[in-house]
Formats: structure tokens, sequence, C-alpha cells
């Protein structure tokens, strides 16, 4: 063996160390990784699908279902105002845009519990978990928004006063204020259970709670106004009421106001990542 050979200098991709600072996200191993999030994407749609009857089926039916049970009691029996819109459009619409940021949120809170078993094993950005989660529940949003747009359309057809408008070009928008906020709050909750693991008792009731706290089954302007600087300081209220101002074209809240849930979305995420970050090192100890 020629030992001239032993001169040549090996580079390497990625190196592993112990510690590092808070501020040290390795986003670029993330990015290096990215065929990983989509495999992990992969497995979670198959994995909620693998051995039900209807599949994807149930995307279609829980809206519509979910929907009609917010007509007969908070329109029907309630008599909850809708700002005069339609209350089968008005409801589907709020829960089209709660049941996504509610999913990310509830489901990237288990990042740390539910994957304890591969994280002790191998190595791989922590974070590319709950980012393939919010990846995958977007094409649940993608099938409840399809039913709310061909509701939309039946009505439009049938002469309902709605009127749709530039501001349904705000989606994309919408949608990634809805995922980096639901993201960012889920592993600052993620986090924390690692210690506390009351707190996974108590997320889903909460966002419960929470749902009653945002304009999804009533509007905005039902709130006495003495209230509503409460309701405004929800990030997810002027998201649904843009949403409805969108695609029906009534709403009770400045669109100005996502600049207030933009800002909030950055500090949630920002800190989520930094907690996130700093637990990772030391999680395997206390899970």
């Amino acid at each position: 063996m020629d030992l001239q050979s032993a001169d040549v200098q090996t580079s390497w991709d990625t190196i592993l160390r112990p510690q590092r600072a808070w501020w040290d996200l390795r986003l670029r191993d993330l990015w290096s990784y990215r065929d990983l999030i989509w495999l992990m994407v992969w497995r979670d749609f198959v994995a909620v699908y693998k051995q039900t009857v209807l599949g994807p089926i149930w995307h279609l039916i829980q809206p519509i279902l979910t929907t009609i049970v917010f007509t007969v009691i908070f329109g029907t029996i309630a008599k909850l105002s809708t700002d005069d819109l339609p209350p089968f459009l008005f409801y589907m619409a709020g829960n089209t845009v709660w049941f996504y940021f509610s999913t990310c949120l509830v489901s990237t809170s288990k990042t740390f519990t539910a994957n304890a078993g591969i994280f002790g094993k191998v190595y791989f950005p922590r974070l590319s978990v709950p980012v393939s989660i919010v990846i995958s529940n977007l094409i649940a949003f993608a099938i409840r928004l399809g039913v709310f747009l061909a509701f939309l359309l039946y009505y439009l057809l049938a002469g309902a006063k709605i009127n749709p408008n530039l501001w349904l070009l705000a989606l994309p928008a919408l949608i990634l204020i809805m995922a980096l906020l639901g993201l960012g709050m889920g592993i600052i909750v993620s986090s924390l259970t690692t210690k506390y693991r009351d707190l996974q008792h108590l997320v889903t009731f909460g966002m419960q709670l929470f749902m009653y706290a945002t304009p999804v089954i009533y509007p905005l302007s039902s709130v006495p106004e003495k209230w509503q600087w409460l309701m405004l300081a929800n990030p997810i209220t002027p998201i649904v009421e843009v949403f409805r101002l969108g695609f029906l074209g009534t709403s009770s809240i400045d669109p100005l106001y996502l600049l207030y849930s933009t800002g909030f979305t950055a500090a949630m995420l920002l800190t989520g990542i930094l907690i996130f970050n700093h637990v990772e090192n030391t999680f395997m100890d206390t899970v």
C-alpha cells in the first residue's frame, strides 16, 4: 500500500458534538435531511389511513358533520349571529382554519414523548419530526378546504349573499402563519412535557377551551366592545376573520391585524426552537 495515500485529506459532512449553545440552531442540518422529512410525511399519511375502511374520506365526512352540529346547536338553537352569512358556510370556514392550527399544535406537542425510542437510537435533526407533522397535516387541510370550496360554489350558484374578493389571495400567507404558530407553540409544549407530563393531558382539553376564545362559532362583531381586545390578543382571530373576509366577503376586523399574528408567530417560533434545541440535548435523561 502506498503510504503517500495517507496524506489524502478526508472531509466530513456531519460532525456530532455532545454540547452546543442554545443559539446554535443547526437549521442547515434540517435542510440536509429534507429527504427524511418527506419520508416522515409519507409515513404519517399512511399510518393515519392504514387499516381504515374509508381512508381520506374521513376528512370529507368530519367537516360536514361538525358543521352540521355547529349549525344546529349554535345557529338554530342558540341563534348566534353569523354576520348575515349562511350559517353553514360561516361555521365551515371557521372550522377549516381552526382544525389545521389545532391539529398542528396538538400533534407536535407529542414530539419527544412519542418518538423517544427513535431519538435514543439514531441521530438526525430532531426538529425534522415536528416539521414533517406540520407538512403532513396540510394534506388533511387541503381536503377540508376542497370541501369548503365545493359548498361555497354551491351557495354562490344558489344566489347566497356572499362576496369572495381579492383577500382570498392571502390564503398562502394564512396557511404559513398557522403552520409556524402551531409548530412554535407545539414544540414549546413538547419540550416542557419531558419534565411535566401533566401538560399532555391539558393540551387537548386546553385547545377545546381555546376554540371558544377564537371567533370560530361566532363573529368578532358579536363580542361586547369592552372585551374585544381579549379576542384581538388571540393571534388566530385575525386569521379566521381574514379567511372569512376573502372567501365570504364579510369580516369585523382590519386585515392589518395580520401583522400582529405574524409578529406573534415569529416570537413563538423562535422561542420554541431555542427551547427545543436546549431540551433535545438532555431529554433522554428525563423522558
